[in-house]
């Protein structure tokens, strides 16, 4: 049995469209090297993001036709794909997480640490997530949420073998998106995928995304990393490596409960 393999799929998105970022996604995922088991992509993947009165036209349900989209061609490419929008919740909007499983069940985590001009228009989350995937149990992060190390160290006691983090980092501090990357997989001695959106800001003040995906080994070197390019990064993640670490560091184990 081959390893589990995952691609980030780095991108450029339109920001408050929806039809533009959904075409994107099925068409990535229809392209995807048929050694992918999950496909990450990048922070509000389907809908961008502007912090005005654009993004209520832009904000999708769950249970939209949006979604379901995405989810016929993960389906079709038989890859879970994790893909993040702008949830209108009715009384609520949230900068949401989906993961979508090739049989149809979905998963979902709202953002708990907003960024600055996102708490003028999102409300945060207020729960963890972690879901079984090829890769093992697996928490959610989003981008800012990489600062926080409680945060961290709740996916370690939730006995998570992964970390998947959808950004949109700013280029003028890709550094910091590298460190901490980094840093989230060797505090908790796991793989961790990072897949940054690229590309330029289309709506609101100019900017510039970092790109940068990377997938990082558990003793926190990375193990492979791309650019601002426009391509999937794809990766096979080596339990034994994973077990090798552990065994090695002991920090897991030892871990006060």
């Amino acid at each position: 049995m081959s390893d589990p393999t995952v691609a980030a799929c780095q991108c450029a998105l339109a920001d408050c469209d929806p039809a533009a970022n959904v075409a994107t996604v099925r068409a990535r995922l229809a392209g995807l090297d048929e050694r992918a088991d999950v496909a990450v992509f990048p922070e509000y993947a389907l809908t961008g993001f502007v912090a005005d009165d654009r993004l209520a036209d832009a904000a999708l349900a769950r249970d939209g036709p949006e979604l379901a989209a995405v989810a016929d061609a993960a389906a079709s490419a038989d890859v879970a794909a994790l893909v993040g929008f702008v949830e209108d919740a009715g009384d609520a909007r949230y900068n949401t997480l989906a993961y979508l499983a090739p049989d149809g069940e979905r998963t979902h985590y709202r953002k708990r640490h907003l960024w600055a001009d996102e708490r003028a228009v999102l409300d945060a989350g207020d729960e963890r997530t972690v879901v079984e995937t090829p890769v093992g149990r697996t928490g959610l992060l989003t981008c800012y949420d990489l600062n926080f190390v409680h945060e961290s160290a709740a996916l370690v006691d939730a006995d998570t073998d992964a970390l998947f983090v959808p950004g949109a980092w700013p280029a003028p501090h890709a550094a910091n998106w590298d460190l901490l990357l980094r840093a989230r997989a060797l505090d908790g001695v796991r793989w961790v995928v990072g897949c940054g959106r690229t590309g330029e800001r289309t709506l609101g003040d100019p900017g510039v995304y970092a790109g940068r995906s990377a997938v990082v080994r558990p003793d926190g070197a990375v193990r492979a990393r791309l650019g601002w390019d426009e391509r999937d990064l794809v990766a096979p993640l080596d339990p034994a490596v994973l077990a090798d670490q552990r065994a090695l560091v002991g920090s897991v184990a030892q871990r006060e409960r």
